[in-house]
């Protein structure tokens, strides 16, 4: 614009034209001023081209503006500046917008492929999301984590963008129909799983009136094994609704913590007593053990037949103690036994008082034996048998020895 006549003139009659590689061009008329005004002003008309130029170019370089949005105003101005009515560098302006037209074009493919990976991408997503929750509808069982997890898939379907219409409405049915599926497969569930916990609540009711029938129970092996089946059929059985499986199992342990301490407490007192009957049986063995059977051996079988009825009088014992206190009892009475064998050979059978008194103690325990089945009590006819034994034994053991 410095120097106006470098690309048009003004004739005399005023018309304007443009200097082209083609020739002149005619682009105006200026009646109004100095041919140099008349150029002046088409030159403004061209420096606005060329600033709409810019502008164009230096949004395309930027990135802010849509490249298919700038090649379609890069081919505008070009088309238009064939007859534009300005006075300029046509020829350079024409060159420059080519170069800026292949320029937005390269960029409107490069940002057309990066649409359609987008797009692709975007497919891709939803695709995965839609064949998750198929997945999660035909497979899944963790109904909570299940159910959580669709919606998380929703919240981020909803964030991708740039499926085309039909695409995007046919993956969405997918994902519709498979929540669905999945909501009702857990309906279904949870109705086959309340009926299951009716029963299961059911079942755990008799197991509950069977463990308090027996709460009171005084046959301490068997009840103790029936409680440890019952709770096994517990653990076996499905689990009730929450609130009733609570219930149930408080009212179950209670009824077993009554019995078992019931149990505890008569045990420990029978402990007590063993415990106290084997203090007895240890003093009675002292005495035994400690008889001087060679000086005096009718003493020594005397001492022993009251001491075989306080034995047995004195009860039973802890099990971990009575096999040795039994093997002590039986080496006493063996010694005794020695003992009097060897005193009776000196003797003949009839002048042995000792057999007399033996068979004397016979009849005394089998009158003691008759006593105690008349009275019916299991114990003491126990014991009686077992008394009756030994001094049978006793007697049969002196008598062949003389």
């Amino acid at each position: 614009m410095n120097d106006w006549t470098a690309f048009g003139r003004v004739d005399a009659d005023g018309t304007v034209y443009v200097k082209t590689g083609e020739g002149d061009r005619v682009v105006g008329s200026w009646q109004a001023g100095t041919p140099e005004e008349g150029l002046a002003h088409f030159a403004r008309r061209f420096a606005d081209l060329v600033t709409e130029v810019d502008l164009v170019e230096a949004r395309l370089k930027s990135g802010a503006a849509d490249a298919s949005h700038s090649l379609a105003s890069v081919k505008r101005l070009r088309t238009q500046l064939d007859e534009a009515h300005v006075v300029g560098d046509i020829d350079g302006l024409a060159t420059r917008l080519d170069k800026l037209a292949g320029v937005a074009d390269e960029k409107a493919g490069e940002a057309r492929a990066a649409r359609e990976a987008a797009r692709g991408e975007a497919l891709a997503r939803k695709t995965v999301l839609v064949e998750e929750a198929e997945k999660i509808a035909a497979d899944a069982t963790g109904w909570k984590s299940a159910g959580d997890r669709l919606k998380e898939i929703l919240d981020e379907w909803k964030t991708i963008r740039g499926v085309d219409k039909k695409t995007d409405g046919e993956l969405w049915k997918r994902f519709a129909a498979a929540r669905d599926g999945f909501t009702r497969r857990r309906g279904a569930h949870f109705a086959t799983l309340d009926g299951q916990r009716k029963q299961a609540q059911t079942a755990k009711e008799e197991l509950v009136k069977e463990a308090e029938s027996l709460a009171e129970s005084t046959e301490w092996s068997s009840t103790a094994n029936r409680l440890k089946e019952l709770m096994t059929e517990w653990k076996a059985a499905p689990r009730a609704a929450k609130e009733a499986e609570q219930r149930l199992w408080e009212r179950f342990r209670a009824a077993q913590d009554s019995f078992f301490t019931r149990r505890s407490e008569v045990f420990s007192a029978r402990d007590a007593e063993y415990k106290g009957n084997l203090d007895k049986k240890q003093a009675i063995l002292a005495e035994i053990e400690a008889v001087d059977v060679d000086a005096d051996p009718r003493a020594a079988q005397n001492k022993l037949r009251d001491a075989q009825a306080a034995w047995h009088d004195a009860g039973r014992v802890p099990r971990e103690n009575a096999a040795s206190l039994d093997r002590r009892w039986r080496a006493a009475e063996e010694r005794i036994r020695v003992a009097m064998d060897s005193a009776w050979r000196k003797t003949t059978p009839q002048d042995n008082p000792l057999l007399q008194q033996m068979r004397e103690q016979v009849a005394e325990a089998e009158e003691k034996l008759a006593r105690a089945q008349a009275a019916g009590d299991a114990r003491r006819i126990r014991e009686a048998e077992q008394a009756l034994s030994s001094k049978k034994q006793f007697l049969a053991l002196a008598e062949q020895a003389n």
